[in-house]
């Protein structure tokens, strides 16, 4: 159980401790600073711990988004401070020195050095965030907005803080604040305006973000099998549940949200499931049609590549520009001016795609139509929206002669997947050929040629050049203006190949076979995603030598069509599909649930 120190002479009728414990906290008093080391020696070293001045008056989700959220190893709002156990020694650290300034003002010495809360309120919960500053900790200080959080200096500020805090309902705030401050239009007035009130059901009852997680990822898959029974009613159904596993999807979040219950598997499920969820409901699609006599498969891997390519595009120029210095345009600018718009903000929401408005696209469809028209509207859709976005973010990139740092670099050299075949390129190579993206688009070009050339073994040449031309394109740091297309074009090279080969197979269940290959390795794609949003660097080496690298897959697909009979490549590439998604689900598995695993919740841009 976490420990809060409540520091000084405790105030008659605050609820300061009622507080404390309704958020889980065992409450010790403490007179003074060296009282508060001694508690803070005796608390459970794996425990949070935190420092609280006996006089605080503010609301209690105030104290909750400062001393609760698991995601903040030190975080402070005025009057107190927490630590979880990897800061406990810098705490321990902060309060001693006070401790021992007090010791000195006391004999005479030079007084400490405070940072008052209101006025020249002395408080060691204050003085102790100075301290950390100074040795320079990383103390998450919350946007409290309305909330109040002081240390009245007198009886008079003490009622007036009082009647602040009266003024503004907590609850009121604490139900808005568990909604993302940057949604889609579907969601933002369709979902949210009922989901947190959900998310409150769900938290007073003691469920769990990573419960209600689960229960969305179920409804979407029986959302998927009733339309993959091929029938109108299966097809409405499947539509309704495909909207009631969004509205669980938006409740998981505004729930961990609401409670402040972050926690690493959340992370993890909250990441992957959204993808299990979408493509699943595709394969469920396809079924359904083909049950109907119609063949849909190719068009449900075209939805599935296209809306990975997408996401990969976002992940690689986030990762490329977020950190950059001179990191400004006249593109950049434009586009924040035309979101200081009130009705052009939603226009350009909306026209990407975002999941509500995909997803209520496709329930609609799915009910009310066929599953070949809810893909070609899907395509058309995901097309338009990811030339909107490609575009833009180019004519940013062309235009802000931003300077990216190794870091960035490196996360996008991650996010390309290059395997043992590119990497010994690049280290044989005797100098580059030319800018990455050049050269990537060469052997892209290349390979896509091969493919359409209709000789059996074209494409294992292409692929031999797409491999060199992989290695190449890595060669030095990915630093260019454009190099952050790079590894989406990688994704759409790798993915359409598989697309092509296994259409001009034209044997019943190649296409299956391909779509879930597909699908394990965009897993594992999304999977080192997440794993560098949170600073964990990419999987290990091992696995993506294990798998093969994006150059080695591909090279082994244009094999094996070429080798092989149809059916003994739709045989193959279920082979290889099962094998992909074997490694990569036990290694992430392993890494996401492991203590070292990094809280990652992506409250950006609607995915």
């Amino acid at each position: 159980m976490p420990t809060a120190i409540v520091t000084g002479q405790p105030v008659p009728g605050s609820s300061l401790e009622s507080d404390l414990r309704s958020l889980g906290f065992d409450v010790q008093v403490a007179a003074d600073a060296s009282e508060a080391g001694i508690r803070l020696a005796a608390a459970p070293a794996g425990d949070r711990v935190a420092l609280v001045d006996a006089r605080f008056v503010g609301h209690p989700h105030a104290l909750r988004l400062g001393l609760t959220d698991p995601r903040f190893a030190l975080a402070a709002v005025p009057g107190a401070v927490t630590a979880q156990p990897a800061a406990r020694q810098a705490l321990g650290r902060a309060l001693t020195r006070e401790t021992s300034a007090g010791v000195r003002t006391a004999g005479g010495g030079a007084p400490a050095r405070a940072k008052p809360s209101v006025g020249d309120v002395d408080s060691l919960a204050d003085r102790v965030v100075t301290a950390l500053d100074d040795e320079g900790a990383d103390v998450h200080r919350p946007v409290l907005g309305s909330l109040v959080a002081v240390v009245p200096a007198d009886p008079q500020a003490r009622n007036e803080a009082r009647q602040a805090v009266a003024a503004v309902d907590d609850e009121a705030v604490r139900l808005k604040s568990a909604v993302k401050s940057r949604d889609g239009f579907f969601t933002t007035f369709f979902i949210s305006p009922y989901s947190r009130y959900l998310a409150r059901w769900c938290a007073r009852r003691g469920l769990t973000p990573n419960q209600v997680t689960t229960a969305s990822l179920l409804t979407a898959l029986i959302a998927a099998g009733c339309a993959a029974t091929g029938t109108r009613a299966g097809f409405v159904a499947a539509g309704v549940l495909l909207i009631a596993s969004f509205v669980l999807d938006c409740t998981d979040g505004q729930l961990a949200r609401y409670a402040l219950k972050y926690s690493t598997l959340g992370a993890w499920l909250d990441a992957t499931f959204d993808r299990a969820k979408e493509y699943a409901y595709y394969a469920g699609l396809a079924l359904g049609a083909a049950r109907g006599g119609d063949d849909v498969w190719a068009l449900a891997l075209g939805a599935m590549i296209l809306q990975t390519c997408r996401h990969v595009v976002d992940f690689s120029f986030n990762e490329a520009n977020h950190d950059a210095t001179a990191n400004t345009s006249p593109t950049a600018a434009l586009s924040d001016k035309l979101d200081s718009v009130g009705w052009t903000v939603w226009v350009r929401r909306m026209i990407v795609l975002p999941i509500g408005e995909r997803w209520a696209m496709i329930a609609v469809l799915t009910a009310a139509t066929t599953p070949r028209i809810t893909f070609y509207v899907l395509l058309i859709g995901c097309a338009f929206a990811a030339t909107y976005t490609t575009a833009g973010r180019v004519l940013r990139s062309v235009t802000r002669k931003a300077r990216r740092t190794d870091r960035a670099a490196q996360a996008l050299a991650d996010l390309a997947d290059n395997g043992p075949l590119a990497s010994l390129v690049a280290r044989t190579s005797r100098g580059r050929l030319g800018s990455p993206l050049l050269v990537a688009l060469g052997g892209t070009f290349v390979l896509a040629v091969s493919l359409f050339s209709g000789v059996t073994w074209a494409p294992v040449a292409g692929a031999v050049v797409y491999a060199v031309a992989a290695g190449q394109a890595l060669y030095r740091p990915l630093k260019g203006a454009l190099d952050w297309l790079v590894p989406p074009l990688f994704r759409a090279a790798e993915y359409g190949t598989v697309l092509v080969l296994a259409s001009e197979a034209g044997v019943n269940g190649a296409l299956p076979a391909a779509f879930g290959l597909v699908a394990a390795v965009a897993y594992h794609h999304y999977d080192t995603v997440y794993r560098i949003r949170g600073n964990a660097g990419a999987p290990p080496a091992r696995l993506v030598s294990a798998i093969g690298g994006q150059e080695g897959r591909t090279l082994l697909v244009t094999v094996l069509a070429a080798a092989l009979t149809a059916s003994q490549f739709k045989v193959a590439l279920t082979a290889l599909a099962v094998a992909v998604a074997l490694v990569v689900l036990v290694e992430s598995i392993r890494f996401w649930v492991s203590a070292g695993a990094p809280a990652v919740h992506d409250e950006g841009e609607p995915a």
